[in-house]
């Protein structure tokens, strides 16, 4: 009787270390694409290191210059068949999409301002900073929208992006 306590403390003592260190709760980080394209998709960390890696310089609100490397949005719009490019142009121009962090912040871009077709100005998903892996608390994935002069749209922790219409 007395062991048997022993090890159901034991085993609790572990579990609460677990949940202490961040083991417990240690699972791949996933970006969901989903809405208004042809096949929504689930991209885990080992997916987006795959995909073809871009970097820009951007100010972060620390107000220094940072490199930051990751995916351009269109590429993870065009691996979900969003409609980009040529097919961009009448209703389609009113489509956007809605990028969402893990504690529910929201920010909209004009999916025209993603394309390299319409614009200049890149704007990524980053998972890096400076050579290294995002610091907590920016999570996994990261826009970072450089020509931006406040960073209301550098969405942290991003976990889903949303393709919608605005006309219904």
């Amino acid at each position: 009787m007395m062991t048997r306590y022993f090890r159901i403390q034991l085993v609790l003592s572990i579990l609460v270390l677990m949940l202490v260190s961040g083991f417990a709760d240690a699972q791949t980080t996933t970006l969901k694409v989903e809405g208004e394209v042809e096949k929504p998709i689930t991209i885990t960390e080992s997916d987006f290191a795959k995909l073809p890696r871009t970097e820009v310089k951007g100010r972060d609100k620390d107000g220094k210059e940072h490199l930051f490397s990751g995916v351009a949005v269109s590429e993870i719009l065009k691996q979900a068949g969003a409609t980009l490019g040529g097919q961009l142009r009448g209703k389609n121009l009113t489509k956007y999409l809605i990028a969402k962090a893990a504690d529910g912040y929201q920010a909209v871009f004009a999916l025209p301002e993603l394309d390299p077709e319409f614009t200049d100005q890149l704007i990524i998903i980053a998972d890096k900073v400076d050579g290294q892996a995002l610091p907590k608390g920016e999570g996994s994935f990261r826009f970072v929208v450089p020509k931006d002069k406040k960073h209301a749209r550098w969405v942290r922790e991003v976990v889903s992006i949303r393709v919608v219409s605005a006309i219904q």
